[in-house]
């Protein structure tokens, strides 16, 4: 994995200093750490990382701060990769962020993740996921989809699914573009947006449902 330059936010300088040096023993540089949301907007502005990883819970208002700085990022940053870290899922706020993605025609989205802290078992597992939100994959934990899905997300039928299908969605929820898809799996390009395309009919998302590709994965996640 290539070094990385990474914005830290976690207002617990216990957990925050562990953090620090477990990227800093995986090769990355934590080019600036903070402990609240408005020090890490202006952290972002002034420093341009490479990733941001940040908790949910923080000052100044000691409630959802953390992650409405990242939807604020996501929005005046869209290709800035950012990975949520958290005791628990702020469905209203985690949403939003997801649903940003592929939300404006022609905008290339950064990765995103979201991982819930009590839930990562091994260290390597979430330097695997910073790896991947980096390169511009999608991690997010299971019981965090199970918070998101909206009632219409819980009838989608991944089930109805070709092999074929089943096999590119699942690199879709690995975090594969789609020229990784071709390579894995051999086919033309134009196989693969024919799957994909499938894939979201099968599903029944619609262009009007914003970013297809990540509601697609959210299914298949839910399923798996």
């Amino acid at each position: 994995m290539p070094a990385l330059r990474i914005v830290l936010a976690e207002d617990s300088a216990l957990v925050r200093a562990g953090i620090e040096e477990l990227l800093t023993k995986f090769g990355h540089e934590v080019v600036r750490s903070v402990a609240d949301a408005d020090a890490l907007v202006t952290a972002v502005e002034e420093c341009r990382p490479d990733l941001v990883i940040t908790d949910v819970q923080m000052p100044p208002g000691h409630g959802d701060d953390g992650l409405r700085a990242a939807l604020r990022l996501r929005q005046d940053h869209p290709d800035l990769p950012v990975l949520v870290i958290s005791q628990y899922v702020a469905k209203a706020y985690a949403k939003e962020l997801f649903s940003l993605d592929g939300s404006t025609p022609g905008v290339t989205r950064g990765g995103l993740g979201y991982l819930l802290k009590d839930r990562i078992g091994e260290l390597s597992e979430f330097v695997a996921a910073i790896g991947s939100v980096a390169a511009g994959g999608i991690v997010i934990d299971p019981q965090v989809v199970r918070h998101l899905l909206t009632e219409r997300d819980r009838s989608t039928r991944t089930q109805l699914l070709s092999a074929r299908e089943s096999e590119v969605l699942a690199l879709m929820a690995a975090g594969h573009s789609n020229a990784m898809i071709r390579d894995e799996l051999h086919l033309s390009e134009g196989a693969v947006a024919k799957h994909i395309g499938n894939i979201f009919t099968k599903l029944g998302f619609s262009p009007d449902d914003g970013n297809r590709r990540v509601l697609a994965v959210l299914a298949y996640l839910r399923d798996v």
